[in-house]
């Protein structure tokens, strides 16, 4: 029921969402149509005017530009013509205040953005879908980004969307994220991943089956704040589960029992300039695969160093010897600058 409940609270969220920017705008427009029309069918009964004189009246009536009236007017048409006048510029004076706030106040220009936004995300590929700009999806949108790499931010909260509206450079959809239709918005079937940041675990079993579903290649990394989520978020189809408390316990303990490698930890990944990369070993050139890391010389050559490398089998070797042959279905982990990885990665290619 948890489930259906946390469905059913973000479609409301976001029909509110969907109305807030035309509602005023439709209530205006709607205003002053429903003025002419008054006017019209008022003028055509009670003064037998044609479809064409009652037009004509009733623009020039609340227009108030002091032409002369068809016909002399009785004492309902006057009476009439009165609570028309009254009437229309009250509905006129709500729709220009409202027509003037979208223009000045940026509705407009908001509006136009979402387009150009949307546009964006359409050429998108290979990009990173962080569902939930909450305090675990903003870091992890800041370090997608510092790795140079595009993402898409899905939100439904109106103040956290607000909030992205205002910096820079920020591609996101506003919608819920377990609808097929917005991760289908967000690119979706183009992505090469996905971060399930909602703050319900519920929440996040949704989105795991629903990306799991379109893009069944998708690598799919989901938050849980229960431990009994961990077991659901995999069966769903998450490759990873993090829970961000259990994490945080961890670290402040580690920091107790051995600060300083903490503390270096934190440095390398912390850093825009130092970079751990993971390298296939079936991008490397032809005459770099099934060969030694000595014969290779990648460290006097680029300056970065390979600290670990994952087999085919998943098994980890740490700091590889010097006579660990890279074979062509295992991954490198590279450490160094930026300048060091990126000049070992153009000597690859």
């Amino acid at each position: 029921m948890a489930i259906f409940e946390v469905m059913f609270q973000q479609r409301i969220e976001e029909i509110k969402i969907n109305l807030r920017y035309f509602k005023k705008l439709y209530v205006a427009v709607a205003l002053v149509f429903t003025v002419l029309l008054i006017g019209i069918f008022g003028y055509m009964l009670l003064e037998q005017y044609s479809l064409v004189d009652a037009i004509y009246m009733t623009v020039i009536t609340v227009g108030t530009v002091g032409f002369r009236e068809v016909h002399e007017l009785n004492d309902d048409g006057k009476l009439f013509t009165v609570m028309l006048i009254l009437f229309s510029l009250g509905s006129f004076a709500y729709a220009l205040t409202v027509i003037t706030r979208y223009i000045i106040e940026g509705e407009f220009q908001l509006f136009f953005r979402h387009y150009k936004v949307n546009k964006e995300i359409q050429k998108l590929s290979n990009h990173i879908i962080v569902c939930g700009y909450g305090r675990n999806g903003k870091q992890a949108c800041e370090q997608i980004h510092s790795g140079g790499i595009q993402f898409v931010a899905i939100e439904s909260n109106p103040a956290i969307i607000a909030q992205m509206r205002e910096e820079e450079g920020i591609l996101f959809v506003e919608g819920d994220a377990t609808r097929d239709e917005v991760l289908i918005e967000a690119g979706i079937d183009r992505a090469q991943g996905l971060i399930a940041a909602l703050p319900s675990d519920a929440a996040n079993v949704f989105v795991v089956l629903t990306a799991r579903d379109r893009n069944p290649g998708l690598k799919i990394i989901s938050r849980a704040s229960d431990d009994a989520s961990e077991h659901k978020l995999k069966r769903a189809g998450a490759d990873n589960v993090i829970m961000p408390d259990k994490i945080g316990g961890t670290h402040m303990a580690a920091l107790i029992t051995k600060p300083d490698v903490l503390e270096f930890i934190d440095y390398i990944t912390g850093r825009i300039n130092i970079r751990l990369e993971e390298i296939h070993c079936k991008s490397l050139p032809a005459n770099m695969q099934n060969r030694s890391i000595r014969e290779l010389e990648i460290r006097n050559k680029t300056g970065a160093n390979i600290i670990g490398m994952k087999q085919s089998n998943g098994e980890y070797i740490i700091n590889p010897a010097p006579d660990t042959v890279m074979l062509t279905d295992a991954k490198l982990f590279v450490l160094g600058t930026q300048e060091q990885v990126m000049k070992f990665k153009a000597s690859i290619h």
